[in-house]
């Protein structure tokens, strides 16, 4: 009976536990990727939504660090090297920061991985450090966060879009 009773509970824990895992998250979780050649690019980001709030100078404050999306950083993962805007950035995993200000933000690309939002955000492990322009969306609202890539053979843009805001950061394989 004793054996019984112990298999009855640790199935009832595993089974607690599993729903857990299976709940579906508030931010759910993108990945988007392109190729270009033998270069493979991975974007790895959660997906929070506007839900009726103030976003940018509210919600995420100008002038802090912010790894754009929510729960887990933002990952890149590069299978070769390639420039950011005219940066190198070699092969690898890593974060990818932002400093959002009302006309530009400032994107980091962060040798640290496998870290929470940007609570542990690290300034010695920058890898590279640049601007880019805010665009205004005009009328058009992205509910959720949205990244996607906009590729032309060798050169692309990933466009980072959300509430009324839109930043473009350029890429550049490198044959």
């Amino acid at each position: 009976m004793t054996r019984y009773l112990f298999t009855l509970f640790c199935l009832a824990f595993f089974i607690s536990g599993w729903s857990q895992v299976i709940k579906e998250r508030s931010s759910p979780v993108d990945i988007i990727s392109m190729r270009y050649k033998e270069s493979y690019v991975k974007i790895t980001y959660s997906q929070p939504s506007k839900k009726g709030r103030e976003i940018f100078g509210k919600l995420i404050p100008f002038g802090k660090e912010w790894s754009p999306g929510a729960n887990e950083a933002t990952e890149i993962t590069l299978t070769k090297d390639l420039t950011l805007k005219g940066f190198l950035v070699k092969a690898g995993t890593y974060t990818i920061f932002t400093i959002p200000e009302k006309d530009k933000w400032t994107i980091i690309i962060n040798k640290d991985v496998g870290l929470f939002g940007s609570y542990n955000y690290n300034p010695k492990q920058d890898l590279i450090r640049f601007d880019v322009p805010v665009h205004s969306t005009g009328d058009l609202v992205y509910e959720p966060l949205t990244m996607k890539f906009d590729q032309r053979n060798d050169v692309a843009d990933l466009l980072i879009m959300w509430d009324r805001t839109m930043i473009t950061i350029p890429i550049k394989f490198i044959n």
